[in-house]
């Protein structure tokens, strides 16, 4: 009754896969996911950094509503007492199990990752998470450094593994004891990697030849970009390698050489993920249970490899806030599987060559927002309703909307925006739209652009995505009563997808805005 839900997101994860069409990438196992699944090709996080993002799609409401746009708040204290998509399976008889990076820990979960309230028991963190920005690299001279390109021998490692190792591990167990006590489950799995540093078994580098890595296709600043738009990098430039390269603030730009070793890297560090996600996935075949659990597969935002002179996330351009979202729903993404057959076999990217294709392929624009009445609809329970206007005193309900209706492969037929929409002004008939945010401290990029605390928020630049195009406005934001004043517009971005795929030509200026 009701199928188990295995819930894997990444940290700073852009669509750097086969599946996504990317031929560089060895991602065979999440591509065997991709091919048994629906695949959304254009999806969008709500923002750009790990803490909102999160909050945001585990309660269903966007950061103006969580009220969190750094890390230092709990919405249930600051906002409203939100219920949370793991809350919601738990209180309808799920057991709900968190393993590594789900919630963003610290204040804005509560430094308990939201337990009791989301898990039915504490949530799992590696123990070997605390090494993770520890002088661990061995540089040519032998020396141990913070680098951020950081391929290790595990062995030398503190205990001998990585953290993502570590999460696999403890999430296959959970598996088993799940299986034991046939228990219906709802198990959240947080990857660390690809985020930074990038540090991953060196033995992945092999896959990826430097003199193969090509440079972003647009590695310098755009002409047009508004400085306020800009992202000046901060987090990477604190990593040793990357000091030691004496970088200019705020524009750079990093030596070539090395962009191509933050790539490839980056490349090495999906791969490893992958290895990770094939090993979970092989032991729910194990278990005989992958014909009854649906896997959805996520990140919580994109990154940066040099697109625009830029490195990292902290941005609204799609190389930021694009996400891969894939759902596995036995029976619906798939015929039904025969008892003890293999979905998931294990693949080795060392040695596997052919790429699977998706088994359903979306390109409506979606947003992580939605993933709360997503699962709810999948799962067969009651759809948590549209949020009104204002909700901070509603405790559940959504500003997303199920995109359970675009999974049938005839999605061009469907009625667009029918349902759920009530009247709010958030509702758009015609084509669906993502709309994300990020905050700024001031016009042109500071120290402290990257991550501003909301106390020094000053400006909020709103994005729209739509099939189309990308629209952005960076508006005034008084961070004492979260309001934004539309009226005060200090900077605006256009994107043509059709002609600028990239978003380096940004047409805002020379175009007239009727809407």
């Amino acid at each position: 009754d009701g199928m188990n839900i295995l819930f894997i997101v990444v940290d700073d994860l852009r669509p750097v896969l086969g599946c996504y069409g990317d031929k560089l990438v060895k991602s065979p196992n999440i591509d065997q996911l991709a091919s048994r699944s629906i695949v959304f090709s254009n999806a969008y996080a709500q923002q750009a950094l790990c803490a909102p993002s999160r909050v945001s799609f585990l309660t269903g409401r966007r950061p103006d509503t969580t009220r969190l746009y750094d890390f230092y708040s709990y919405w249930r204290v600051h906002a409203g007492n939100y219920s949370t998509m793991p809350q919601y399976f738990k209180e309808n008889g799920y057991v709900t199990l968190s393993v590594g990076k789900v919630f963003h820990p610290g204040v804005s979960s509560n430094h308990s990752d939201d337990y009791p309230y989301s898990w039915s028991i504490p949530p799992f963190h590696p123990s070997t998470e605390k090494y993770e920005n520890h002088k661990t690299c061995r540089g040519k001279d032998g020396k141990l450094y913070a680098n951020l390109v950081c391929p290790v021998d595990v062995s030398e490692m503190p205990k001998g593994t990585l953290p993502d190792i570590q999460s696999t591990e403890e999430a296959i167990r959970l598996l088993n004891v799940m299986k034991a006590n046939k228990q219906k489950f709802f198990l959240a799995v947080g990857y660390h990697k690809p985020h930074i540093p990038l540090r991953y078994p060196q033995e992945f580098l092999k896959l990826y030849p430097l003199e193969n890595i090509p440079l972003a296709p647009d590695p310098w600043v755009p002409e047009k970009l508004p400085s306020v738009a800009y992202n000046p990098w901060t987090d990477i430039r604190q990593r040793d390698d990357v000091e030691a390269l004496n970088v200019s603030f705020p524009y750079g730009p990093l030596p070539e050489e090395f962009q191509r070793q933050i790539r490839q890297s980056y490349y090495a560090a999906v791969s490893y993920l992958d290895v990770q996600v094939g090993l979970l996935l092989n032991a729910l075949d194990n278990v005989g249970l992958s014909n009854n659990t649906m896997v959805v597969f996520t990140a919580d935002h994109g990154w940066s490899l040099g697109e625009h002179g830029e490195w990292a996330k902290y941005s609204n351009f799609d190389v930021a806030t694009r996400v891969p979202l894939m759902f596995y729903v036995p029976g619906m993404t798939t015929s039904s599987v025969s008892q003890g057959m293999r979905v998931f076999p294990y693949l080795d990217p060392f040695s596997h060559i052919v790429g699977s294709v998706p088994q359903g392929q979306s390109k409506k624009v979606v947003e992580l927002v939605s993933l709360f009445p997503t699962l709810a609809e999948l799962a067969g329970l009651q759809v948590p309703p549209v949020c009104p206007e204002t909700s901070f005193h509603v405790a559940l309900c959504t500003e997303g909307t199920s995109i359970v209706r675009y999974f049938n492969a005839s999605e061009e037929k469907v009625q667009e925006g029918k349902e759920g929409c009530g009247d709010t002004a958030r509702c758009f008939n015609e084509e669906p739209v993502a709309l994300s945010q990020y905050p700024r401290p001031a016009d042109t990029p500071q120290w402290n652009s990257d991550k501003p605390k909301l106390k020094d928020i000053r400006i909020m630049g709103y994005s729209m995505r739509t099939i189309d195009y990308r629209y952005t406005v960076w508006v005034q934001f008084n961070p004492d009563n979260f309001s934004a004043d539309f009226e005060d517009v200090h900077a605006g971005e256009l994107y043509m997808m059709e002609t600028d795929p990239n978003q380096d030509y940004n047409i805002y200026n020379t175009t007239s805005h009727g809407w």
